[in-house]
């Protein structure tokens, strides 16, 4: 074993998987000198140019060679700077990359891994701050992860590299140096689409994911001490596929939801999974779904006291618990 904080954790995992396999590569934005958040750091000198491979600043480029060249036997890793720069590649991500396997008929695969910080808390401004996985996780053919800690950042990452189809890891950047945790040395993985109950409880089922797994997790911890509410944490860690198994499980048991977003609530994740389990799990609830989200804001103000303000947060999270308990 060995503490690692996430961004090291990515760091190892990326390492590890172009020890294993020569046909992987990495290309992104200022990569080869490890990055913004230096989760590359080292790896050029270690793998050449030709294997960690700077680009201009071109997103739309970046996802574009890294689709062809997945064509031609390489598995490349496409780097965001920051999730905020993605959407000159949208087109490339949703009608290409993501449609290839479909569109062929099954007879090309497009393993491509585009990974990206993403999410709010670090008085990043709105240029560098959205969280983007609602527009991601409605396109079939792509698969969403949203990581929330170190163990989980190397083995998802490793899984999606190993896949044979695109995969978007989302790791959050306020998470990157917030803890470190013991993660194996050895080699693992993570399935995709397989949550992991951080919490268990009976009184109520808090659905979330990224950083805001953290948040719930210490509302929970505090409404329990307070007055007793036990509530049971689910980390989604992925949102493309997710597991709605396992969500329907907990609210069999608590009959009664809270869903916990960082995004906009108006049409964000926790939307989707809320509507799942109205349709799919209407006869289990004892009270109305809610849901805790940033408003319908621009996220995020480049004033910290703004951030803060619309961002969730324990305090918030707590307040919905007390609320959804009262019903």
């Amino acid at each position: 074993m060995a503490e690692r904080n996430m961004i090291e954790a990515v760091h190892d995992a990326i390492q590890e998987e172009m020890r294993r396999d020569p046909s992987i590569i990495i290309m992104g934005e200022d990569v080869g000198e490890g990055g913004v958040f230096r989760a590359t750091e080292g790896l050029q000198k270690e793998f050449g140019e030709d294997r960690v491979m700077d680009t201009p600043l071109a997103e739309a480029a970046i996802v574009g060679v890294a689709l062809g060249a997945s064509l031609n036997g390489i598995r490349p890793i496409a780097e965001i700077q920051f999730a905020d720069f993605i959407h000159p590649a949208f087109d490339q991500i949703v009608s290409e990359v993501a449609r290839l396997h479909y569109r062929s008929n099954g007879t090309w695969t497009c393993p491509v891994t585009i990974r990206t910080p993403y999410g709010a808390g670090i008085h990043g401004g709105p240029y560098h701050s959205q969280s983007i996985e609602a527009f991601y996780a409605h396109v079939p053919g792509l698969k969403v992860v949203c990581v929330a800690t170190p163990y989980d950042a190397k083995g998802l990452l490793k899984s999606a590299i190993r896949d044979p189809n695109p995969v978007m890891v989302l790791e959050h950047k306020k998470a990157y140096r917030l803890f470190k945790q013991e993660i194996p040395e050895d080699d693992y993985t993570i399935p995709i689409g397989v949550a992991e109950v951080r919490r268990e409880g009976t009184d109520i089922s808090l659905i979330t994911y990224g950083m805001m797994t953290h948040h719930s997790l210490k509302a929970a911890e505090a409404i329990e001490k307070e007055d007793g509410t036990s509530v049971e944490v689910i980390d989604l860690r992925s949102v493309k596929p997710w597991d709605k198994e396992r969500v329907l499980e907990s609210v069999k048991k608590t009959g009664k939801v809270l869903v916990v977003y960082e995004d906009n609530i108006t049409g964000g994740f926790g939307a989707e999974v809320s509507a799942t389990i109205a349709e799919e799990g209407f006869d289990y609830l004892d009270a109305p779904i809610m849901r805790v989200a940033s408003p319908d804001v621009p996220i995020a103000p480049y004033a910290g006291v703004l951030e803060e303000y619309i961002l969730p947060n324990p305090e918030k999270i707590a307040e919905g618990i007390r609320k959804l308990a009262a019903y």
